[in-house]
């Protein structure tokens, strides 16, 4: 049967439309292969929903469940109009925190809030509270707010420990960067027992180095274990730019359990200490000394139960250097960081040993530590 030019036209197109579909069928992988529809097109199939693998899934419910203790803070401070002489609230800055307690009790960093006249604490369902400063301690970079919640609103987070941290286990970083809604950010411990430098410019000692990116609004955040317990605060970031480069610091979770208590109970760390005042490393340096040299014996104090020696003037109107702590319980000491950095390793009560030099002979003193300033 002979067809006409028309019809042979349009069974070759058919053929031509019913070959590519069997060459796409054939050869596309499942998510790209199609079907002919009744009007001749082409129709995508949908693919079926990949499965999440077992991390996967928990590194989601991790961050389901922690979402419900971190926070997000706003700082504002009070400036006045140069014309109108009005006073009006600045955003000052913003960063994280977390619940610690159902009483109300929010930690941060201090520099989160710092300068701050007025704080604003934004609890993970919205609602907004006004935070009040309940205890703050600069040297370690923590302080505690309160605000007046319900407790069903209220999720503490799940303390942890950093002592049996390991390099290389897995670590979740939770926080508000740039005032966006909660973020996540996952990575490993890359080194244990870092030391850093707060605000005050004392170093923190025992920090956590990690790769999980802690951007700004991420200070004060929790850092969580692959369990969801809390093992360290986000703090610092290590960059020129002051964008995240790889490596993020947070101070470790047993510094803070042992401080924040302290802050709740007093408003500031009651530190462990002799009742002395101390010479300013630098003129130790001038002077050629190495340990620290006690400036003032406090009246009362440890110190002078134990008959250490301050500095003094002599009759000729000499200055008489006071007694060189170089030691305490075996660890050298040769800056008031280093002896501060091991006062703080123990309590109130607690006893040590302390070497000191006078003149030219080293003595050694067990002293009972008292409550310092």
């Amino acid at each position: 049967m002979r067809l006409s030019g028309a019809i042979r036209k349009r069974w070759r197109g058919k053929r031509l439309r019913v070959g590519l579909v069997a060459a796409l069928a054939l050869s596309s992988p499942a998510w790209l292969q199609a079907a002919e529809g009744t009007n001749g097109l082409l129709i995508a199939q949908s693919a079926a929903p990949t499965e999440l693998s077992p991390e996967e899934q928990a590194t989601i419910a991790v961050f389901e469940r922690a979402t419900r203790s971190v926070v997000f803070i706003a700082n504002t401070a009070m400036q006045r109009d140069p014309w109108s002489f009005n006073l009006f609230e600045v955003p000052q800055g913003s960063g994280t925190g977390f619940v610690w307690s159902r009483q109300g009790h929010i930690v941060t960093n201090y520099h989160v809030i710092y300068g701050a006249d007025a704080i604003t604490v934004t609890l993970a369902d919205r609602t907004e509270y006004k935070a009040k400063v309940v205890g703050a301690d600069p040297d370690h970079d923590l302080a505690v707010l309160q605000i007046q919640a319900p407790e069903t609103a209220l999720q503490p987070v799940i303390i942890g420990n950093s002592q049996s941290l390991r390099v290389g286990q897995k670590v979740l970083a939770i926080g508000n960067p740039f005032g966006l809604d909660h973020t996540l950010t996952t990575g490993v411990v890359s080194a244990l027992g870092r030391t850093i430098k707060s605000m005050s410019n004392r170093t923190i000692e025992g920090v956590i180095q990690t790769d999980a990116a802690i951007n700004p609004g991420n200070s004060g955040g929790p850092l969580l274990d692959s369990g969801g317990r809390l093992i360290g605060v986000n703090t610092q970031i290590m960059s020129p730019s002051g964008a995240f480069a790889g490596i993020g610091f947070a101070v470790p979770v047993d510094t803070v359990s042992r401080i924040v208590p302290e802050l709740i109970k007093h408003g500031k760390l009651i530190r462990p200490g002799l009742g002395i005042s101390l010479v300013p490393d630098a003129m130790a340096r001038r002077w050629g000394v190495k340990g620290v040299i006690i400036g003032k014996v406090g009246r009362g104090s440890i110190a002078e139960r134990i008959g250490l020696h301050g500095a003094r003037e002599t009759v000729g109107g000499r200055i008489e250097l006071g007694d060189i702590i170089v030691a305490v319980d075996g660890q050298p000491v040769e800056t008031i960081d280093d002896l501060m950095d091991l006062m703080e390793k123990h309590k109130v009560g607690d006893e040590v040993t302390i070497d000191y030099v006078r003149g030219k002979r080293r003595l050694q003193v067990m002293a009972p530590l008292q409550a310092v300033n």
